[in-house]
């Protein structure tokens, strides 16, 4: 079992940006609805546990305050490669610490949390195309899923 412990603060750091980065991406997918995506990432991680089996590491990230870059970018494509770039990071950290399960749940609970954002805005209104969530949204959790490498 991987744990906190078996990173530096620093790698910690890049572990807890992983999720967030997920939910900015689809945030800034699609204009609109940001506070109501928000929570819903919020809650993503208050639910995290019970959706994705037994795992040190899983408690200790939905556990710990999500990290999130402040830096302020000019542009949404700049911030959507940073945020791609925080996933990557993360993603090959846990690669050469945790177990294959370990690195598995944490790309569920990526992936889970940003189509449960990209579904927030639209909770309860199917839009006018009747989809749920949007093609930019979509397009935005393949971008998600594809920097797991």
């Amino acid at each position: 079992m991987t744990a906190r412990a078996d990173f530096t603060d620093e790698e910690w750091k890049q572990i807890l940006e992983g999720p967030p980065s997920a939910g900015l991406i689809v945030i800034t997918a699609d204009r609109g609805g940001s506070i109501r995506e928000s929570f819903s990432m919020a809650k993503a991680y208050t639910e995290a546990r019970k959706q994705h089996g037994e795992s040190e590491l899983l408690d200790e990230l939905t556990a710990a305050k999500p990290e999130m870059d402040h830096t302020r970018y000019k542009t949404p494509e700049e911030l959507k490669q940073a945020c791609l770039g925080h996933i990557r990071d993360a993603v090959a950290l846990l690669k050469s610490k945790a177990t294959a399960e370990e690195l598995d749940e944490y790309k569920k609970f990526i992936l889970g949390l940003a189509e449960r954002v990209a579904e927030a805005r639209k909770e309860g209104f199917m839009g006018l195309s009747g989809e749920r969530v949007s093609d930019a949204e979509k397009e935005a959790i393949g971008e998600i899923s594809g920097a797991f490498g």
